[in-house]
């Protein structure tokens, strides 16, 4: 299970006690999340380096085979590795995934990020943890179930402003757009399921164009959903 920028280990709660019925289930904080290691050094950061700590911690676990389960940066860490070690990819399960990936959008995503990545280490964790729980994406989230996002919002304050400053900068701003690996997705065999909120605007144009180039994927399209649907649903 790999968790998204806002978020960590512990958001896949839900889900581990359901699947480990059935799977032996890891999760792991990525670097940049305590208490993984937070390099000071912005180059300990990048796209490429988080599918290596992917790859690294299969390795470390004696794992040769998985499922891949991610969300949004982590649900295009699992649709890289899938690239990079399609034999060690049994499926991927790619959910909210593809924010700053189509047409139009790249310019404005990257200067984004660029500008968020600073403001992490200007204004600190707890401004902008509860800058970004208020997002309209996490909106479904608290009205839903508000015990559960009160909980994101104390998760969020706790990261480290530091790694998420590196981590967006690097991992975020600089990874290659979906789109430019159509070509690659094309020759993907592994099976992967999209999953996307309804309600996920940045996501929904990037997943309808992954199920038109995959040659196995299927797109769940989750009713009355923003971006973070394990935590919702």
């Amino acid at each position: 299970f790999l968790h998204e920028f806002g978020s960590d280990l512990r958001a896949w709660q839900d889900q581990i006690i359901h699947f480990s019925r059935s799977y032996r289930c890891i999760a792991f904080n990525a670097r940049g999340y305590p208490p993984s290691d937070v390099p000071e050094d912005v180059a300990m950061y990048g796209w490429e380096i988080a599918i290596d700590d992917i790859a690294a911690v299969m390795a470390g676990l004696s794992i040769e085979r998985a499922h891949l389960v991610g969300l949004s940066m982590g649900g295009y860490g699992a649709l890289q590795f899938g690239l990079q070690y399609p034999e060690r990819t049994s499926a991927i399960v790619a959910a909210g995934t593809g924010s700053g990936s189509m047409h139009g959008e790249r310019d404005t995503w990257m200067r984004q990020s660029r500008i968020l990545a600073r403001a992490f280490v200007d204004r600190g964790m707890d401004a902008m943890a509860s800058q970004m729980a208020r997002h309209p994406m996490r909106s479904g989230l608290k009205r839903k179930r508000p015990e559960t996002w009160q909980r994101f919002v104390e998760r969020l304050s706790q990261h480290s402003a530091i790694g998420m400053s590196h981590t967006m900068a690097c991992c975020l701003a600089l990874r290659p757009s979906l789109h430019e690996l159509r070509d690659q997705f094309a020759e993907l065999a592994t099976p992967v399921l999209l999953a996307v909120g309804e309600d996920d605007e940045s996501c929904r144009a990037a997943n309808q164009m992954l199920q038109s180039v995959l040659p196995a994927a299927v797109l769940w399209m989750c009713p009355k959903a923003g971006h973070a649907i394990n935590l919702e649903e």
